[in-house]
């Protein structure tokens, strides 16, 4: 008797199991369909109708990366990633054409892919938003902080003016004054050379195989070139001219990577000369302008964390770093 109580019990939970499992699958369908704006077709029981569908949902699909295309762009993204989901909608739809019997799973799993990288960019476009509203406040902040600047160096360089006109005042009192005013001139001269330094921001790293494809992870037998890729702030005192931007890759040993061959060399920092991996000479244009660096070398990487370091006319102006399994 209580071994028919027993299997009766594991009955009725395998049911109230079951019709869960059904609720969860149905709100996971609408959530989907409401969050990407897709129509999620029920597939009919022909291969025509199965083909016809599985095209307009690709149709669909592709609309809302094209979306995301334009918004990632605007923020100053890469739309890599999207522009080839796209060519492989594509391709998809061209196979669908010539071939209306797809494999329906197969199909599936495609679209399950797409939706994926739709959530995936709609995170990178928040976390675009939120950096570029960090940089426009401290844009804004750096104008204020320079024209504060420029009106204290004015105000000194009147001051020098006035003290050598004025008669009556004892040559050593004036002098000592002068040499007050010399003093205060050149800290506010080094201050604005400061606000005026560049700033590399959004500091990306990418391995690039020996195939010449970008990987996402980097491993290191399949490395064979590092990209590194980011933008110049613009700057209200930085001057549009030609300027010398140094790269130095520091390993998980603290050396850095420099083979002469290849371009390396040392420069100058705070009275010291430092090793780079290589240098890059650009026409800063002052409109978040963006540099790359693409650096080969002939032996693997060591395995471990590799910082990045970016110097341009005496200053650090930027730090990234990537990872080497």
């Amino acid at each position: 008797m209580d071994s028919d109580n027993m299997s009766s019990k594991e009955k009725s939970q395998q049911r109230i199991i079951v019709v869960l499992a059904l609720l969860l699958l149905i709100m996971s369908g609408l959530w989907i369909s409401e969050r990407y704006q897709i129509q999620l077709f029920s597939f009919g029981d022909t291969q025509e109708k199965f083909a016809e569908n599985a095209s307009e949902q690709l149709d669909s699909i592709s609309k809302q990366l094209q979306l995301r295309m334009i918004q990632i762009k605007k923020l100053g993204g890469r739309v890599s990633e999207l522009e080839m989901a796209r060519e492989q909608i594509l391709g998809d739809k061209k196979e669908l054409a010539e071939n209306p019997k797809m494999n329906e799973e197969d199909f599936k799993q495609k679209l399950a892919y797409y939706l994926r990288l739709l959530g995936l960019k709609d995170l990178e476009i928040k976390k675009l938003r939120k950096e570029n509203t960090f940089l426009i406040a401290r844009n804004d902040s750096l104008s204020r902080e320079a024209k504060i600047l420029q009106v204290g160096l004015s105000n000194v360089q009147k001051a020098l003016k006035d003290s050598s006109e004025t008669f009556g005042v004892k040559q050593r009192e004036l002098n000592e004054r002068s040499r007050i005013l010399e003093v205060r001139n050149q800290e506010l001269v080094e201050k604005v050379s400061v606000a005026a330094a560049l700033r590399a921001e959004g500091v990306n790293v990418y391995a690039i195989s020996s195939r010449g494809k970008e990987v996402g992870i980097h491993k290191s037998k399949k490395i064979d070139k590092i990209r590194v890729i980011f933008h110049l702030q613009e700057n209200p005192l930085a001057t549009k001219e030609v300027k010398t931007i140094y790269l130095r890759i520091i390993e998980p040993t603290g050396q850095t990577l420099s083979d002469y061959s290849l371009g390396s060399g040392t420069f100058s920092f705070k009275g010291k000369d430092l090793s780079y991996t290589a240098k890059q000479r650009i026409f800063y244009e002052n409109n978040h302008q963006s540099v790359e660096f693409i650096y080969a070398r002939a032996v693997p990487y060591r395995e471990g964390k590799h910082e990045i370091e970016l110097y341009a006319e005496g200053f650090l102006i930027g730090l990234g770093s990537f990872e080497v399994r």
